[in-house]
């Protein structure tokens, strides 16, 4: 039997998307109301954008693309390019719970 983490404390914000922002991108605050797809810490994973608007989860579990593949366990971790990646540096932290190596996906705590 497989376990599921998904729905498990997700809340989503309504936020104005500013320049090209898609769905699964770790996305960050750029302005009052505003985000944008995030280079460096990131506040939350855009669910998908309509009519200028983006729906940004900002806690729950969440399946994130990566770029180069972060520990189980609290990480800290930033985004460039849609995908995330360990940054010890400047990197906020986060409880990752699963990383698939096959899809390049890991599931993490917002």
């Amino acid at each position: 039997m497989d376990v599921c983490f998904n729905g498990f404390g997700e809340n989503v914000l309504t936020f104005i998307a500013s320049g090209t922002i898609n769905a699964g991108d770790p996305v960050m605050i750029s302005a009052n109301g505003t985000v944008v797809k995030a280079s460096g810490s990131f506040c939350g994973i855009c669910l998908g954008v309509r009519n200028g608007y983006a729906a940004v989860q900002v806690q729950g579990y969440a399946k994130v693309a990566y770029s180069s593949a972060p520990s189980v366990g609290y990480a800290k971790i930033s985004a460039s390019g849609g995908k995330i990646a360990p940054d010890n540096d400047t990197g906020r932290e986060y409880l990752v719970i699963d990383v698939d190596t096959t899809a390049l996906t890991a599931g993490i705590m917002l």
